[in-house]
């Protein structure tokens, strides 16, 4: 059984106690959006530290507005009930939170218009996303899903059939993530995280228009490029065969943090070893997350 906290409809209750429906909208039709939101623990300071929490909560807000589910928080008050959650489970490891907005009602139909509208916030202890330091991946036959069928700027649950259905097929191969493209052809991000790719020394990701997530951790992975590390950050779309060209691979992603990708259809990326932008980036972002980069500190949120 376990014995974590969540909050639910304005209470912090034992997550065996959050009772959802059956006949829910949210179970039924997929009628809900949802954050993914990392808060890191630093040993040598001992001290948890929530990441990029406005920048979550705006975001998840944002998703609530596009499927007219209206909750009685702001940005900040939802921010301070994280906080309060974390204290109250006494989380002393990195730890992943996932805040959902769902449409609660009953009624068979699958409608927006309900005015239902709950949320239920839980959290888990969580390290590595994947449990491995480099990933070989795929193209997924499934197509991305297009900003005028579930816009991919949206978290919603619905959409991450699309993600489950790709994952399903590549890692039934063997692989370890897939790559989506997009219905023109061009390389869109994984079935969880945006994509990146160094190519003659830029670091390319792809656009939003070409229905990718505007991740919060692939804004801050191209301010370290250009700020940091002064390396030019171009958004351009992306054909799959310069997948096989580039010189390095990598994932980002609040779960995915910065991984990898060391091959991409049994084709080896560069080396066939994570590049030295990737391990530039990554280094920085793990520094960043722990509060020890003082230009950032202000992404982290302190728990205790």
């Amino acid at each position: 059984m376990n014995e974590c906290l969540a909050f639910y409809q304005g209470d912090f209750v034992k997550e065996n106690n959050v009772n959802i429906s059956v006949r829910s909208k949210a179970f039924n039709y997929g009628l809900a959006c949802f954050e993914g939101i990392r808060a890191y623990w630093h040993e040598d300071s001992n001290q948890l530290y929530a990441f990029k929490l406005k920048e979550h909560y705006t975001r998840f807000l944002q998703s609530c507005k596009v499927l007219n589910i209206k909750l009685p928080y702001s940005v900040e008050e939802l921010c301070d009930i994280t906080i309060e959650l974390l204290k109250k489970n006494n989380f002393k490891s990195t730890t992943y939170i996932r805040p959902i907005a769902f449409k609660g009602s009953e009624h068979i139909g699958p409608t927006l218009k309900d005015n239902d509208d709950r949320i239920v916030i839980y959290c888990q202890p969580l390290g590595s996303y994947t449990g491995k330091d480099r990933l070989r991946v795929a193209v997924t036959s499934w197509t991305r899903l297009n900003d005028n069928m579930l816009p991919p700027r949206v978290k919603a649950t619905a959409s991450y059939l699309n993600s489950a259905l790709a994952s399903l097929e590549v890692t039934s191969r063997g692989y370890d993530e897939a790559i989506f493209l997009t219905a023109t052809g061009h390389v869109c991000e994984g079935p969880g995280e945006n994509i990146f790719m160094v190519r003659k020394g830029k670091l390319i990701t792809p656009p939003p228009s070409d229905n990718i997530l505007e991740g919060i951790t692939r804004e801050l992975v191209m301010q370290i490029a250009r700020e940091d590390l002064g390396i030019e950050v171009v958004e351009r779309s992306i054909s799959r065969t310069e997948l096989y060209a580039a010189d390095e691979l990598f994932f980002s992603g609040t779960a995915m943090e910065v991984t990898p990708i060391i091959e991409a259809d049994d084709r080896i990326v560069g080396n066939g070893e994570p590049g030295e932008i990737c391990k530039r980036i990554k280094e920085a972002f793990s520094n960043l997350t722990v509060g020890k980069i003082e230009k950032y500190k202000d992404s982290c949120t302190s728990v205790y």
